[in-house]
């Protein structure tokens, strides 16, 4: 008696498709790898080659001189302050505008919303003038709240929280919402956040990476290096001792960046749902 195998026929572009997946993924975390093994290295292993590519001993040692040189402890928490500030309240008051902007009649409405993505075409470095001289004229240089304040809602979370509203809310389900006695804002807050949500968590990983990298505001407007943030902090790592010591910059950039892949990784879901709601169609 004799069993008829199962035969699997694979399909050579596919294998070819999976080869170059996982070629380009090497690629893109090759230089994180590359980032901690130099963490773990001292100074004199990045200029060796060919490159180290193993881990060293020198992690702990690294962290000591860290935290010896920047007050980096304190940097990361005006950081973390200041981006979940920024991020919040961007998300908040971004999506909140683009959804009235997207489905109310108001007088002014496409005069207001033509002004904010005007704003857009004005490079950031123009404005920083201006922003410099409000915040001395109120005295709020060197504090937190001009590192807020000034950035708190960006033109671009407005631009694409609005194309987001008019393409997933439907007008249906808020005559159905008024039909129930809700308020205006409850429209926003029960109707509308809920269906934009995987767009507001592409927007909160946005305002939180620009927030988190921002070095060019931070660096003008505090002169107090206990309001310094983490990139100006690390900045001071070069020339910090006679020569750079480069384990020490990687271990440093190393812990900056950790955030940053926890705020991904929290925010994941939500891009999978996304994806997942575009590939089905009505």
């Amino acid at each position: 008696m004799q069993s008829s195998g199962l035969k699997i026929k694979i399909k050579p572009s596919l294998v070819i498709m999976y080869m170059l997946l996982i070629f380009g993924a090497f690629l893109s975390l090759f230089p994180f790898y590359w980032l901690v093994v130099m963490a773990t290295n001292s100074s004199s292993a990045f200029m060796k080659y060919p490159p180290v590519l193993v881990f060293g001993g020198q992690f702990m040692n690294n962290v000591h001189n860290l935290f010896s040189s920047i007050k980096f402890g304190l940097a990361m928490k005006n950081t973390i302050i200041v981006s979940l500030v920024k991020t919040v309240g961007g998300v908040f008051f971004c999506s909140m505008a683009s959804f009235y902007f997207a489905k109310f009649e108001f007088p002014g409405r496409k005069f207001l919303f033509g002004l904010c993505m005007f704003t857009m075409m004005i490079p950031p470095q123009l404005n920083m003038i201006p922003q410099l001289v409000i915040m001395n004229k109120i005295g709020w240089l060197s504090t937190l709240k001009a590192l807020i304040i000034p950035g708190l809602i960006p033109a671009f979370g407005i631009y694409w929280m609005n194309q987001y509203c008019c393409g997933a809310i439907h007008d249906d389900l808020l005559n159905s919402a008024r039909i129930d006695g809700c308020s205006t804002f409850g429209l926003y807050r029960h109707v509308g956040f809920p269906i934009i949500m995987p767009g507001s968590a592409f927007l909160f990983i946005y305002i939180f990476m620009d927030s988190w990298n921002d070095y060019l505001w931070p660096l003008i407007v505090t002169s107090n290096a206990s309001k310094n943030t983490l990139q100006v902090a690390l900045a001071q790592l070069q020339g910090a001792y006679n020569s750079t010591d480069y384990g020490m910059v990687m271990c440093g950039v190393m812990l900056a960046t950790l955030p940053l892949f926890i705020i991904f990784l929290l925010c994941s879901k939500q891009f999978t749902a996304d994806i997942a709601a575009g590939s089905i169609k009505d």
